[in-house]
This record gives C-alpha cells, sequence and structure tokens, in this order.
C-alpha cells in the first residue's frame, strides 16, 4: 500500500514538474519577446556606435577625397600619429588643466562649501541659494557662453564695473583665457555637486555629530574625522561624474574662446572636432575620442584609488 502510494505521489510530483517547467519556458519567452524592442533599440544606438568608434579608430577614414569612398584599415597609424602630434600633447596639457581647477577644485570644492553652507542655515537663506546656483545649472550651455561673453569682452558689463573705479579695461578672454572658461564652467556646473552633497550630509545622523560635540570635538574635527569619512563614497561618486562631464565640454568653450587665442583653450573635445569636422580626418579623430575615453577612466579609477572606496 506504501509502494503505491509512493508511486502516485512521484507521478503527481513528475506532472507538476513539467506543467511548471513548461510555464517557466513560457514565462521566459514572453520576457525575452517583451525587451527584445528595448534591446534592439540599445544594441543600435549605443553598444553599435562604440563598436564604430572602436573600428573607425584604426581607419584612415575622412570626409573628402578618395578615403571617403574607400576606407582602408591603417592599424595603429592614427594613435602613432596622435602621440607625435605636438597639438595632441597641448590639448591633453590645457584638458588636465581644465579638469583639476574646473571639475575638481572648483566644482567639487565649491559645491561641498554651499552644502555645509545650506545645511547650517534657516529654510529662506537655502531657498535663495539654492535658487541662485540651481539657475546655472539649468541654463543651456550656450546661454552661458554667450553669458560670459558679454560679461567678460572688452566693453563687457565687468570691463564697464572697472572702470566706474578708475581701473582701465582688461580683454579677458584674450588675457586670461583659460581663467575665463573655467569660471564659466565653474558657475554652470556646481549646482550639481552642491545637491549631491546636501544630499549626502542630510543622511549623516545626528547622533554621530552630537556625541562628537558631548566628546568636545570642534567644528573642523567633526568635518574632517567624522562627516567625510561617512560621505566617502558619495565624494567619489560625485568626481567622477563631474570629470567625466567636464572632461566632455565643448560648447561652452568653442562658443566663448573658440579654443583660443592660439591653443590657449583647446582641449581634448575642441582638438577632436577641429581633426574631425575641420580637417575632415574622422579616423584621426576617432581616435582622440578613444583617448579621451582612456583619460576618464584612468581618473576614474585614480579617485577610487586615494580615497580608497570599495566598487
Amino acid at each position: 500500500m506504501n509502494v503505491q502510494v509512493q508511486k502516485n505521489t512521484n507521478k503527481t510530483i513528475k506532472r507538476f514538474s513539467r506543467g511548471r517547467n513548461k510555464k517557466d519556458r513560457i514565462l521566459l519567452i514572453r520576457s525575452i519577446l517583451f525587451l527584445f524592442p528595448a534591446c534592439l533599440l540599445l544594441i543600435t544606438f549605443f553598444i553599435g556606435p562604440i563598436l564604430l568608434t572602436f573600428y573607425f579608430a584604426f581607419t584612415n577614414m575622412s570626409l573628402t577625397g578618395t578615403t571617403a569612398q574607400a576606407i582602408e584599415f591603417v592599424g595603429f597609424k592614427n594613435f602613432m600619429y596622435m602621440f607625435s602630434d605636438p597639438n595632441f600633447r597641448i590639448s591633453v596639457i590645457k584638458t588636465i588643466i581644465f579638469l583639476i581647477f574646473s571639475a575638481v577644485i572648483g566644482q567639487q570644492v565649491l559645491g561641498f562649501i554651499l552644502a555645509i553652507l545650506m545645511k547650517e542655515r534657516n529654510r529662506t537663506f537655502r531657498r535663495i541659494i539654492g535658487t541662485i546656483v540651481l539657475a546655472g545649472w539649468v541654463t543651456p550651455e550656450i546661454v552661458v557662453a554667450f553669458a560670459f561673453f558679454a560679461f567678460l569682452n572688452e566693453k563687457g558689463t565687468l570691463n564697464t564695473m572697472l572702470e566706474g573705479i578708475g581701473v582701465k579695461p582688461i580683454a579677458w578672454l584674450f588675457t586670461f583665457p583659460m581663467v575665463s572658461v573655467i569660471i564659466a564652467n565653474i558657475w554652470h556646473g556646481t549646482a550639481f555637486s552642491m545637491l549631491v552633497f546636501q544630499s549626502a550630509l542630510d543622511n549623516v545622523p545626528k547622533s554621530v555629530e552630537e556625541a562628537a560635540i558631548i566628546d568636545g570635538a570642534t567644528r573642523w574635527q567633526r568635518l574632517w574625522k567624522i562627516t567625510i569619512p561617512m560621505i566617502k563614497g558619495q565624494i567619489v561618486t560625485n568626481m567622477v561624474l563631474v570629470t567625466l562631464q567636464t572632461l566632455g565640454v565643448f560648447t561652452l568653450i568653442y562658443a566663448l574662446t573658440g579654443g583660443g587665442p592660439g591653443t590657449a583653450t583647446q582641449t581634448l573635445p575642441i582638438y577632436m572636432y577641429n581633426q574631425a569636422f575641420v580637417n575632415y580626418q574622422l579616423g584621426y579623430g576617432t581616435a582622440i575620442s578613444l583617448a579621451m575615453l582612456l583619460i576618464g577612466i584612468i581618473a576614474s579609477l585614480l579617485y577610487i584609488r586615494l580615497l580608497r572606496v570599495k566598487v
């Protein structure tokens, strides 16, 4: 009797398993069909262009001439020429300067200071300062460029104010071009860092800070020993995002100075644009874009390494 019951039980389990497996297969097929359009769009408009970029970087592709019709694989020729090109080395140096002073020191530090000040003030102060800072962030880059051009040119607002106190006008965009674009980009992008740090500071437990105050810790000690270590992950995340965003800044610099005067503000995006769409060398331009990608990866890994954050 027990043997018969066991056999019937096994048959029931097998039938249930087959039915369950069949339902699982149907559900899997439906899921694949449901995700197929999204995957197709991802492959077509994201993965596909990335693969083509890697391929074109190893070709002599151009917009004019015989190579525009017959693309040839040239191997590492573009990269060999790039690393021997003095203009490329100048662009790398200008890019690093722009990144350090605009992203790391400018937006990161200023955003953190603003977040600290906003945390310790009342709601009215936070709304006023927040609105002023956010105004720069939501303004398109091209509008920011024209606004700073109107502010910094020889007959602009800044020189008009300086003339009022007896200072001679200064051609800021020609005399201090890199400083001008750095200040413009800091004004445009600081709000993002401020918002990230505001959210991070709001999540620091008040009980920890209160315990430190009871123990006699100063404001600087609480900031350096408690707050910053507790938001280390957000600091790295923000630094990576701001660096990658600043690395790709093109419209602001191009509209404000055109990369000049000379090569004074010729960062890698400007240099890549000139090579690809002014000199019509698309293959060389895409090779420069890969160099930009490498700089972004190195910078991100460096931040993670210095702050010892686990990913």
